[in-house]
């Protein structure tokens, strides 16, 4: 097993610290992405980076960074992916808060993106920023790296390609609309949960792993470990849709009741939705076992998934 350097793997104990330094790397990225696109300004690039810089967590760029660091590889060999599941999670939002969807007003706080631009933009915008996710990873494969074979590269563009659409995040949205107004199973919600949110919050651990130049088994575990912390996510969101202070997570509280939609809380209960998300990051955490002491920093930020207030 490689060892991470020192350098890449911050302490646990300081997880606020490696967040805000590792969301200002992927920030630094998506600006260095955005300056091919200054040259012509347009409203379509005005809504798509209104969206991006709305103050997201870029969750899922550094989970993909974390994975990469903890088999030994390093944040430059996956920037490039890292903000593509940025680009795309991005999109995603977009499409989920239009009228035809969750019709959102407020996103982080912030008016979404169809409330300032108009709903026929916002979809523009969403299916832009998707787009342009797949140009930057083709880009990525173009530029070239001889840490990182080609056909990793092709691979990890299949694994989110997978995880963004029929067989992920699209069809769980899907499965999210359809379920409203529906009595459904405990068994349905996970499948809707683990296609809506956990797709792409997995495809971001296994991709990170896949270029960092984890072997086989720590691929798998990565993998496992992005399967829990997938799903314990979406339930910490359902909960802070329940008991959330608007004021820190951006967006209005109860939502998810007032639309009747199937969440945690509205299928288990709220005591047993938190049970369940606790019982989740434990397996999460079992999982980074392969990795040994190489994984505190992954196990720190399966604590941080159900432990946060936005």
């Amino acid at each position: 097993m490689k060892t991470p350097s020192m350098n890449n793997v911050c302490d646990p104990g300081d997880l606020h610290a490696y967040l805000t330094h590792k969301r200002q790397r992927v920030n630094q990225a998506l600006d260095r992405i955005w300056e091919r696109y200054e040259a012509r300004p347009t409203p379509l690039l005005e809504a798509m980076r209104y969206s991006l810089e709305a103050g997201g967590k870029r969750l899922r760029p550094i989970l993909c960074i974390c994975a990469a660091e903890t088999v030994g590889g390093s944040e430059n060999t996956v920037i490039e992916a890292a903000c593509a599941l940025e680009l795309i999670h991005t999109y995603s939002l977009i499409h989920d808060d239009l009228p035809g969807m969750d019709n959102d007003d407020f996103r982080r706080g912030k008016p979404t993106c169809h409330k300032m631009y108009g709903e026929a933009t916002a979809i523009l915008a969403g299916d832009a920023l998707l787009t342009a996710a797949f140009e930057v990873l083709a880009e990525a494969v173009q530029q070239g790296d001889a840490r990182v074979p080609d056909f990793k590269w092709i691979e990890a563009i299949r694994v989110i390609a997978r995880a963004s659409g029929v067989s992920g995040m699209v069809q769980g949205q899907m499965l999210d609309l359809a379920s409203e107004k529906k009595a459904v199973s405990w068994e349905e919600l996970k499948i809707l949960q683990q296609l809506k949110t956990g797709a792409l919050i997995q495809a971001s651990l296994h991709v990170g792993a896949l270029l960092g130049g984890g072997d086989s088994r720590q691929i798998q575990a990565m993998c496992a470990f992005g399967g829990y912390i997938g799903l314990a996510f979406q339930m910490a969101d359902d909960i802070l849709n329940v008991e959330g202070d608007a004021r820190i997570t951006g967006k209005p509280v109860g939502s998810d009741a007032a639309l009747q939609k199937a969440t945690g809380p509205s299928v288990l209960g709220l005591d047993a939705a938190r049970a369940y998300a606790k019982d989740l990051v434990d397996r999460a955490r079992e999982e980074l076992a392969v990795f040994e002491e190489n994984a505190a920093v992954l196990a720190a930020l399966a604590r941080y998934v159900v432990e946060r207030d936005r």
